[in-house]
């Protein structure tokens, strides 16, 4: 489960750009074509956040939408997979969205 490393790794991000400051939320952006588990992150969070700046902070994750353009007509459209055709029948595509996996933004609590 890749989703632990990932989660971890999210809260080593966190940590450092909080400088030592307590975490109330983080917001996640998790592309549907990233290969990445939400609902795993989800599940992950509290255990990796235990004894951190981040302990007891609320995730949102937010899910972005996968879009192609079709290489050959020039269409674009939502697609769930990675290896979705265009309706012209085409299979030479470019992503544009729906890879993403980002540490959107966080909230922290205000200095005692």
């Amino acid at each position: 489960m890749h989703e632990l490393s990932i989660t971890r790794n999210v809260v080593s991000i966190v940590e450092e750009a909080a400088r030592g400051r307590r975490v109330r939320r983080v917001t996640l952006e998790v592309g549907e074509l990233s290969g990445v588990v939400s609902d795993a992150i989800a599940f992950c969070f509290d255990v990796v956040t235990a004894g951190t700046a981040l302990e007891g902070a609320t995730l949102e994750i937010r899910t972005i939408e996968g879009r192609a353009r079709c290489e050959s007509c020039g269409s674009e459209f939502a697609t769930a997979t990675l290896f979705a055709s265009c309706a012209c029948g085409s299979g030479r595509l470019t992503r544009l969205k729906g890879e993403e996996l980002n540490v959107k933004s966080m909230e922290l609590m205000e200095a005692a």
